[in-house]
């Protein structure tokens, strides 16, 4: 499985992106089937009202971990593909630790956080005060799995097989042990507790095949070299903070609309719009597999390809994208009801109205997976960042103008308003910026 994968010099970075795209769909082709039945198995088991405390539960644990995970990968691919392609790997190392040492700081953070959330402000969540405890203790072990840096790793060394045989790990793990707490007797507790243990299991399997992939990088010694780190890596701290900003404000998109219906409308509704969400996102997984094949491949264009061969790349893969956006429309309009039903039961089947502008949101994100790693790779963070506000302000908007009318309905909607102006707005800038760089001849990887 270490073994470096044969892969010609000639490979165009479209085929490239393809082939690491086909190794993360591999894995999670067959992640997301396995994931339908074990959430199957989780509604049926739990019911509604129980599934509305996990889907809570959950959605605050995804909450913390964009607050606290600090998205430490794009630092890591960013600025490693520079150290790869010169075969630094020494300074790729010191990179790569001063990126774990801010996962570990995230997680410290992290574990505060939720301190804070379950013991002084659970009443906002409607949980049942028995589960405060089990709740605050599969949070910490949430921010704790963060896997951000050696994720970086495995994706700048362009091993995406890698990825795909450690992330198979967590659906197959949630299957085997759905079944086995089926068995036993369901409760919400066995539940979070499984899920937490299989999620350390994979964080310390992805430290492994770092370590295993490049030895002379994942070692303890670079840890002193942080300062180093931070002067060999023109800008990395404005890069950093400006991507952390956009993480955060990704998950008050992504998150705070389920918290929102949990506070707004109670935990059945909650769970209705978890489930509904989870299938949009099934649906449109393949933007978040594109975005990782895509970022890495246009880190290493940046350095390593022609202006043309860029602006090209771009371009094919927004094509490609777009085409997938609509698909992901078309499936929820024709079957959203349908798959509600064959996941939850009767008790969710209303959900399949929530299905349809969440898969919109869904089909954006798809749609506009080239534009963040372009303006990152060229220098322009903070324009993405711009775009995500935007997004964020205007599902907030609609979210506030929506729910008391229109319930989950109308905060599903909110959510599909803000992936639209996300990527209007990531799209004129990416737009901006190469039209930019064409006219001003400047090198791919400088700021114009």
């Amino acid at each position: 499985m270490l073994l470096v994968r044969n892969r010609p010099s000639e490979q165009t970075p479209l085929r490239r992106i393809a082939a690491n795209t086909a190794w993360l769909l591999g894995g999670k082709g067959v992640g997301g089937l396995l994931s339908l039945v074990y959430i199957a198995i989780l509604t049926r088991s739990l019911g509604l009202k129980a599934f509305g405390h996990f889907s809570l539960i959950f959605g605050t644990s995804q909450a913390l971990i964009a607050i606290a995970g600090f998205e430490t990968w794009r630092i890591v691919v960013r600025y490693g593909a520079e150290h790869v392609h010169k075969k630094d790997w020494a300074a790729f190392g010191r990179l790569c630790m001063f990126a774990g040492m801010l996962d570990i700081a995230g997680a410290m953070a992290g574990t505060v956080l939720a301190w804070i959330v379950f013991f002084k402000f659970n009443h906002l969540l409607h949980l049942n005060p028995s589960m405060v405890a089990a709740a605050f203790w599969f949070n910490v072990a949430a921010v704790w799995t963060l896997v951000s840096a050696p994720t970086g790793i495995v994706r700048a060394l362009d091993r995406f097989d890698v990825a795909t045989y450690v992330e198979a790990v967590v659906p197959a793990g949630r299957l085997i042990a759905a079944v086995a707490i089926l068995l036993a007797g369901a409760t919400l507790v066995r539940f979070l507790i499984a899920w937490a243990a299989i999620d350390l299991v994979e964080a310390a399997l992805y430290w492994i095949m770092a370590r295993r992939l490049c030895p002379r990088a994942v070692r303890l010694a670079h840890l002193a070299g942080w300062r180093q780190a931070l002067r060999e890596n023109a800008r990395i701290t404005r890069f950093f903070c400006v991507t952390y900003a956009g993480a955060t404000l990704d998950a008050a998109l992504k998150q705070g609309p389920l918290l929102a219906v949990g506070y707004f409308t109670g935990t059945k509704e909650a769970g209705l719009f978890r489930l509904a969400r989870q299938l949009a996102q099934s649906l449109g997984k393949l933007a978040g597999l594109l975005t990782r094949a895509v970022y890495a491949e246009i880190a290493r264009a940046r350095v390593a390809s022609e202006a043309n061969e860029f602006r090209r790349l771009v371009y094919q893969t927004t094509l490609l994208a777009g085409v997938g956006g609509v698909v992901v429309v078309l499936l929820a309009l024709l079957f959203g009801g349908t798959f509600m039903d064959l996941l939850g039961g009767d008790a969710f089947r209303g959900g399949g109205s929530l299905l349809v502008p969440l898969a919109i949101a869904a089909s954006f994100d798809l749609a506009a997976v080239a534009f963040e790693p372009v303006l990152h790779a060229t220098g322009h963070p903070h324009y993405s960042l711009t775009a995500r506000l935007l997004a964020v302000l205007a599902a907030a908007v609609a979210l506030a103008l929506w729910v008391k009318v229109y319930g989950a309905f109308g905060v599903a909607w909110a959510v599909a308003l803000g992936g639209t102006v996300g990527y209007l707005a990531l799209g004129a800038l990416t737009r901006y910026i190469l039209g930019r760089r064409d006219k001003s001849s400047a090198p791919i990887g400088t700021d114009v």
